[in-house]
Formats: C-alpha cells, structure tokens, sequence
C-alpha cells in the first residue's frame, strides 16, 4: 500500500460499515465498543488499524507468513520455479481472489495473475467490479509454478494449503472468489464441478465464497463470460457495491 494511501481513511471505512447494520454489530462485538456510536467505532477501527490488535494488523500478518514460506523446499514444485508466488494486493481488503497455481509469466515476475489470465481478471476487478487492482488482494493455492502449467497435485496443494489459509485469516476479506476448479475444490473440500458449484454461496473459514470460471477457462470459452459476470455481481451485492449496467457511467 503506498503512503498516502490510494485508498481511504479508516474513518471513512469505519464509517460505511458503521452504515451496514449487520456489519456493525460484528464490530461492535470484536472490538468491545459499546451502544452504536459511529466515532467511538470509528476510534477503535482506527486504532487497531494502526496495530493495537493482531487480527486487524493483516500487513504485518503477512510478512510474517512470508517470512515462515522462506524460500519454501517443502514440495517438488521448488524445483522448477524461478519465484515463489506469495499474493498481491491491498492486505486490508475485502475482496480476495484465490487461483490455483502461478503460470510462466507469473514464476517470471513473482506476482500473481500478471499474464492473459491475469489481464482478464484486473478487468474484471477494474471493469466490472470498479474497484483498483491495488484494493483487492490475490493469491494462489500453490505458491510455484507446476510444470508446463499442469493442475497441481492433491500433495502439493496439501502442503501449501495452511500458508493460504494464514494468508485469509490475515486479510479476512469479507468475500472470498475461488478461481477455478482446483481453487474451489481445494477451499470448499469437494469434488463437484465448478459449473455446479458456481452461482451460489459457501463458507471457507467463516468467509462466503463464490466459485467462478477461472480467467484462463474463459478465454478459451468466451461464452462462459455472462455466466461469471453474474458471479461477480452476486459478489458485488454481498459487498454493497453498485452494479453499473451496460453502456453506464
């Protein structure tokens, strides 16, 4: 996040959750703050942003993950990466994308969905969800890339699973987008095709989850677009973001 902050203050997201009367009760009773008074909640969110509680401290969470991956040997997939493939993004956000694995480009530059796939997605967040690459954060299932792009394998995901999981507790988005079959089995412990899967809500650690098309299935399958854009605004409802239509704003 750069000083100065492309995005806003914590008042002002303190402040809109305040409006969401479902999301300030939650706050109200994970921070302790009593009756519904915007300013003292607004104080305590900006106070544990700044550090005062771990779970609210998602940027140092996250370095220290970091930190714990090292330069990770723990599956056979070390063997072929050029970089680990960590995430990318806002570590405060409320959106997180999960995929499945880095590809070419992605092991090249280390940051994840950077390639076509990865161009179809930031439109997607850009374009369609209207919000900044930069305020969302991304990750993958497997932090290197498989050879030749294969789907990886049910050990490796095993092995890298418990650092995403600590990169979602880290960031606690308030939605989860599982990219993908291997992003959806692996999060939802199931074996049902995405096309099933998709369009309706799941749970992952607390979180809802929305399964959809990954970005590299739609480019070889345009027609399966209008289906993932009403994932999307099925996401962007549970976000309370406006659905813009077509050929608006």
């Amino acid at each position: 996040m750069s000083p100065g902050g492309d995005f806003r203050s914590a008042r002002e997201e303190a402040l809109e959750l305040a409006a969401a009367v479902k999301e300030r009760l939650i706050f109200q009773r994970e921070l302790g703050v009593a009756g519904l008074d915007a300013e003292k909640l607004s104080e305590a969110y900006r106070n544990l942003r700044k550090g005062a509680g771990r779970r609210m401290n998602p940027a140092e969470a996250l370095r220290e993950i970091r930190r714990d991956l090292g330069e990770c040997t723990r599956c056979a997939l070390c063997k072929g990466r050029t970089n680990i493939v960590f995430g990318d993004g806002d570590p405060f956000a409320r959106l997180m994308f999960v995929g499945e694995g880095p590809g070419g480009d992605e092991d090249a530059q280390g940051i994840p969905f950077v390639g076509k796939a990865g161009r179809l997605l930031t439109d997607i967040i850009e374009k369609g969800i209207r919000l900044k690459r930069s305020e969302v954060y991304i990750a993958n299932v497997v932090k290197c890339r498989p050879p030749g792009n294969r789907d990886p394998e049910p050990l490796e995901r095993e092995t890298c699973l418990p650092f995403l999981e600590r990169q979602i507790e880290a960031v606690r988005p308030r939605a989860l987008v599982a990219l993908g079959k291997i992003a959806a089995h692996t999060l939802l412990k199931t074996e049902t095709p995405i096309s099933r899967l998709r369009g309706e809500w799941h749970e992952y650690m607390g979180i809802p989850v929305m399964p959809t098309f990954h970005p590299s299935f739609l480019l070889r399958n345009p027609g399966a677009k209008r289906e993932a854009w009403e994932d999307i605004k099925l996401v962007m409802g549970r976000l309370g973001l406006t659905v813009v239509p077509a050929g608006g704003g």
